[in-house]
């Protein structure tokens, strides 16, 4: 089993070296429409693609009893931004694609579910002056963390960490509210709040129990008047560098781009979101119980000296309640402690530079006693920074009696 491992490895840096010497254009600022002559009024459009090589080191089996593949490929992602201004004073956003297309969720003619687009966000905004605006739609402008409002064109990390998407699918679509939001900034503190309707579907589909535990569909169980909206906020000081906030999707590293220190403070709430149920098995009495999820974070991303080399550092700390004692999936009531660190070793930023990365996090919940920790180690190959990179992974997931290992290769382009 461990010779196997080794050659697994071995061939998966031979394909960083094989894809190396394949290089990638420049990035010069992608596709752009200009509809006048000095630019101010444009349509631009993002594409990209993510596509993994994922091989468990465990055995697991499918619902028949058959032994599953080790390895097996996944289009992580694939999706197109657009956006538009034909006035300063306003923009529309619109971003669709889809998530981890897997044989599982292939289909035979590409009409099933898992194949199918959808958008992530589509929104409107308008400016009130200079540095403050207001829009509203199907909009990623969430609270909490840096991570929670993470890109996934630029994440130092094979992923982000699961956990730090704390309310998707519960009471959003895919990490998404419907709703209005403001955001702007006061000097060097950025800000954005929203307030948004609940979704009625959720994840969780469980039926609360007498004298259980709570389950997160208070929306679906007690009404949009009592459980139908969530508030959200984030907040972050930058002493450095000035990072834009012309779109909401945090960047996870600059590459020594920029010299950049924040440190943010965010929060999520939803009245009566999850329900318990206070009567018995022949009386029913379900009571909402309040969803809010809280956390202090802080971000570093430098050049060290003049030879291309960086850092990259982050760290979060995020208190969740999502009612009485809750545990399902990745969710659950406790506390959870994030953190990466990369480095970019020195050289060309126009040939091909080298990121190892390492990743921790560690989740208590209130229900059990067990706690879960995630490990991540890999390298990153910036072939033309972000826009063309190898991605090499290993991750160790430990939870009660879970020891889950995976070795994952992902390969993204971004024009």
């Amino acid at each position: 089993m461990r010779k196997q491992h080794f050659i697994l490895i071995g061939l998966l840096l031979v394909s960083f070296q094989l894809l190396k010497a394949q290089g990638s254009p420049d990035y010069t600022g992608g596709l752009k429409f200009k509809f006048n002559e000095d630019g101010s009024k444009y349509l631009r459009l993002i594409s990209w693609a993510q596509v993994q090589a994922n091989y468990n080191t465990d055995e697991t089996f499918d619902g028949n009893g058959n032994e599953n593949s080790k390895l097996n490929f996944n289009l992580r992602r694939a999706r197109v931004l657009m956006f538009a201004q034909i006035n300063k004073d306003f923009l529309i956003l619109t971003h669709f694609g889809l998530n981890s297309l897997t044989s599982t969720t292939l289909s035979p003619t590409g009409k099933g579910d898992g194949s199918q687009l959808f958008f992530h966000d589509v929104w409107a905004q308008y400016n009130l002056g200079k540095d403050h605006t207001v829009g509203g739609g199907l909009h990623y402008f969430n609270g909490i963390s840096r991570l929670n409002n993470q890109s996934t064109l630029n994440m130092m990390t094979l992923d982000n960490n699961r956990q730090s998407w704390a309310t998707i699918g519960l009471s959003d679509q895919f990490a998404r509210h419907l709703g209005v939001f403001l955001k702007g900034k006061f000097d060097k503190l950025q800000y954005r709040v929203a307030i948004n309707d609940a979704s009625t579907s959720t994840l969780d589909s469980r039926t609360a129990t007498a004298g259980g535990d709570a389950v997160y569909n208070g929306r679906l169980n007690l009404g949009s008047k009592d459980a139908g909206k969530t508030y959200a906020g984030y907040f972050d000081y930058h002493f450095l560098d000035q990072e834009s906030n012309f779109l909401p999707y945090k960047v996870g590293s600059y590459l020594g781009g920029k010299k950049v220190f924040n440190v943010g403070a965010g929060f999520f709430l939803h009245p009566k979101g999850s329900v318990i149920d206070t009567g018995s098995a022949l009386s029913p009495n379900l009571e909402g119980e309040d969803v809010s999820i809280f956390a202090v974070d802080a971000f570093y991303d430098a050049p060290i000296g003049e030879d291309g080399s960086a850092l990259t550092a982050y760290a979060v700390y995020q208190n969740n309640n999502y009612g009485k004692n809750y545990l399902y999936s990745a969710y659950g009531t406790g506390s959870m402690i994030y953190g990466h660190v990369g480095y970019v070793f020195k050289g060309d930023a126009a040939k091909t530079r080298y990121q190892p990365y390492v990743s921790y996090g560690t989740h208590s919940y209130d229900a059990v006693s067990d706690d879960r920790s995630t490990l991540g180690i890999g390298v990153n190959a910036y072939m033309s920074g972000h826009n063309s990179k190898l991605t090499l992974e290993y991750k160790n997931q430990q939870f009660g009696a879970l020891d889950a290992n995976t070795i994952s290769l992902q390969a993204m382009i971004y024009l």
